[in-house]
This record gives C-alpha cells, sequence and structure tokens, in this order.
C-alpha cells in the first residue's frame, strides 16, 4: 500500500485495486465513473472479510467478549471518520445509509422542527436531486419558499446577488462540488454569507469528501454529508456530520432500536449523540470497511489525490479539445484548478447512451444520463451527457484510451 511519504504514482496505487488488473475480452479495463461509484482497494476487500470471518456481532447491546471487540472496531471506525473530516469529535459523526438519507434527515429533522409557510431555503441550479427532492417535498407539506442561485457562462455560481438571496433565509444547502460540471464551489466563502444573513449553511460534500483535504470546522459548515462508496468505502453508507448543538438540538429522525435510551407505554427518551439518529441495526461491517477506506486515503494523502487529479484535468482538457476541437463539448470550467476530474459531454452528435454502449466495447467505462440533476441538464441545454470522471488510480493512460474509444465510436456512426 501506497504510504503518504512515498511519491504519488497512479500507476503504483492501481496494483491496490484488483478490479482494475482484470482485463474482458483480452482488453484492459478503464474505469471512468468514479464520480458515481468508485472502486475498492485491498485494504477494504480485505477488513471487511476478515471482520465477517472472525469477528462479526452486533454492536452496543451484548456484553460478550465478541460484541464488544465489534463494537470497539465501529466505534473506532467513527472516530476515524471525525478525524479524517476535522469533526469536533465522534459525537457529530452521525452513519446513515447513504447520503441521500443524510440530506433528507436534515430536511426532515431540522427543517420540519425549524421552519414554517414562507421560509426562504437557497438551493443552486447545480444540484443533485439529493438536496432538491427532500426541499421540494417540505415545500409542499408546509409552504416554504425556494429560491436559487443561478450560473454564469462559465460554468461557476453566479454570486453576483447572493445578498439578496439569501434575505431573510433559514438556511443554504449546496454541493460543493458538481457531479455534472466539476465545478468546485468557494464552500468557507458561501457559508459566511449564509451566516452573515441568519441561515444555516449545509454542504453536500459527496463529490468533494473523496478527491481533497476536508476540514468542516474551517469551512465553517453547520452540516455535511458524504458517501462511504465514493471514497473507495462500501456502498450502502453514508455520512452525516453536523455541529453537536444542532443535531441535540433536532427531533430524531426514525424510531426504533438503539436510538433510545428508555421507552414507556406513555412515552420515550433519545438516546444521546450519535444514537439518537441510527435506529436499528447498522451496516456494521461496512462502516468498519469505510475505516479502512479513510486509513488508505490518508496513507495516499489528499492533497496528493487533489494534485494528481489537477494534473489529470489539465491533461485531460488539452488532450480532448486539441484532438476533437469543435467536435466536443465539455461543460465545466477550463481552469484546472477550479474543477475536479469530473467531465460531462457531448460528442459528435451522437447520443450519450449510444456512445457509452461504443465505448464499453473497449472497456472504458463511462457513464451517460441526467447524472441526477435534471434541472441542471436543462440549464445547460442537454438532456443527457457522456460523463467521465478520475480518481487516484486512474492515469493518463486512461486517459488516452477514452480519447481512442471515442475516435472508434466515430467509425461506426
Amino acid at each position: 500500500m501506497v504510504g503518504a511519504n512515498t511519491a504519488f504514482d497512479a500507476d503504483v496505487i492501481r496494483r491496490d485495486f484488483p478490479v482494475l488488473a482484470q482485463q474482458i475480452d483480452g482488453k484492459p479495463l478503464v474505469y471512468l465513473d468514479s464520480a458515481n461509484t468508485s472502486q475498492k482497494p485491498n485494504l477494504v476487500i480485505d477488513t471487511m472479510a476478515k471482520f465477517m470471518r472472525e469477528s462479526y456481532a452486533p454492536i452496543n447491546r451484548s456484553a460478550y467478549t465478541l460484541a464488544a471487540n465489534a463494537t470497539e472496531l465501529y466505534e473506532g471506525a467513527r472516530n476515524a471518520v471525525a478525524k479524517f473530516i476535522n469533526a469536533n469529535n465522534s459525537r457529530e459523526i452521525v452513519f446513515t445509509k447513504n447520503a441521500t438519507e443524510a440530506l433528507n434527515l436534515i430536511v426532515h429533522s431540522w427543517g420540519r422542527a425549524n421552519l414554517q409557510r414562507g421560509d426562504v431555503v437557497l438551493l443552486t441550479h447545480m444540484e443533485h436531486h439529493a438536496n432538491i427532492v427532500p426541499w421540494q417535498m417540505l415545500q409542499q407539506e408546509r409552504g416554504i419558499e425556494l429560491r436559487w442561485v443561478p450560473l454564469t457562462s462559465d460554468y461557476q455560481l453566479d454570486l453576483s446577488s447572493l445578498p439578496t438571496l439569501l434575505l431573510g433565509a433559514k438556511a443554504f444547502s449546496f454541493t460543493s462540488m458538481s457531479n455534472v460540471l466539476g465545478t468546485i464551489n468557494p464552500v468557507e466563502k458561501l457559508c459566511s454569507a449564509a451566516h452573515a444573513a441568519g441561515a444555516i449553511a449545509i454542504v453536500d460534500a459527496c463529490q468533494s469528501v473523496p478527491h481533497s483535504p476536508t476540514d468542516v470546522q474551517a469551512l465553517g459548515a453547520d452540516f455535511a454529508m458524504f458517501s462511504s462508496h465514493k471514497m473507495c468505502g462500501p456502498s450502502g453508507l453514508g455520512v452525516l456530520w453536523g455541529r453537536e448543538a444542532l443535531l441535540e438540538a433536532m427531533p430524531p429522525f426514525m424510531g426504533g432500536g438503539n436510538m433510545i435510551s428508555e421507552v414507556r407505554l406513555d412515552g420515550f427518551k433519545c438516546a444521546e449523540l450519535p444514537a439518537k439518529f441510527e435506529a436499528g441495526t447498522p451496516a456494521i461491517a461496512e462502516v468498519i470497511g469505510l475505516g479502512a477506506a479513510v486509513e488508505y486515503l490518508t496513507s495516499v494523502g489528499m492533497s496528493n489525490i487533489r494534485q494528481h487529479e489537477i494534473a489529470m484535468s489539465s491533461y485531460v482538457l488539452e488532450m480532448l479539445t486539441g484532438r476533437f476541437g469543435d467536435d466536443i463539448t465539455i461543460h465545466g470550467p477550463r481552469n484546472p484548478e477550479l474543477r475536479g476530474a469530473t467531465f460531462s459531454f457531448a460528442f459528435r452528435g451522437i447520443h450519450p447512451h449510444d456512445l457509452s454502449q461504443v465505448l464499453d466495447q473497449s472497456n472504458v467505462c463511462v457513464r451517460a444520463g441526467h447524472h441526477c440533476a435534471k434541472p441542471l441538464m436543462k440549464i445547460i441545454g442537454a438532456n443527457a451527457t457522456a460523463r467521465a470522471s478520475f480518481y487516484l488510480y486512474n492515469t493518463t493512460a486512461d486517459a488516452d484510451a477514452l480519447a481512442d474509444a471515442l475516435d472508434s465510436a466515430s467509425d461506426i456512426f
């Protein structure tokens, strides 16, 4: 396994990901869909397998040694996640089944407790459906007002009217990085603006936490959420971070086992944080797997990953535009410093779904569709795009393979 003090080499890192060593029909696998879900290193695979072979037991409820050890591993992973994003303490880390559930938890717990008819929530035109639909559901239920930060012509947030949009707002909920455009938003600036207007700041950090250093205290956010499966961990697991005082004041999201300290025929009393928001049997092996993913990413170094992706973005942008010119339209900033290595594009009038199927013949894996961002798609004038997204294990050879496969698609269409 690569260490943080070792020079970053994506070719070496690839060896930690067994899926990338395989060939299909005699051709190497070129995986370019990490914005959707990332591949898993041996450390995560082995850690989860070892736990299920040797140590699996329920957590929190049993006093026997096997269960106590499982609880220690589970809570150790929580501590690792808290350290990874510089939370104040591990009580601020709530495990959910995914980041979508974490966003729903905020909307339906904090939102229902704090928002009434006419209250304003500010969103942006970049948002994933997970940061739109729950607010629209609350809008239908409570009559809240939704406002939207528009985009500039170069795919940034247009902040020229931000103070006006925030007038009277109770919450500003926004993505740290667009899963379509790759745009990296100025999170600290947006959080500061929200607080100046008397609003809380909620950050959908799914696309940023896996790719760059994250310090929630420095960002000034009130809530943030992200997905295990996008950061080399297992699926079926999300993380909600929230300021302890806000989480303490919120009502529980779901009721049942583990989120209570007492139940009577006439009522119940909630458990302490974070159990208050973790009803039922949790994803024990998955949480332990996420702990291993955090260990792995820390060993590589998040700053190293970010620098690698800046270099990959620069290479991909220059190579694709230089090779294909006006035949390719890339939706997103041109400055690699302002974006992640996620590229949504249109190519020579070929429908994105057709394009992805043809690329698959060369074992080049890209996403095609609306990427759970239909409002954004409408704004950029596309029903769908193809999307190639790069991560720590991708190399310039992968980008070249993408370009070669695009040329092959032209031969077919």
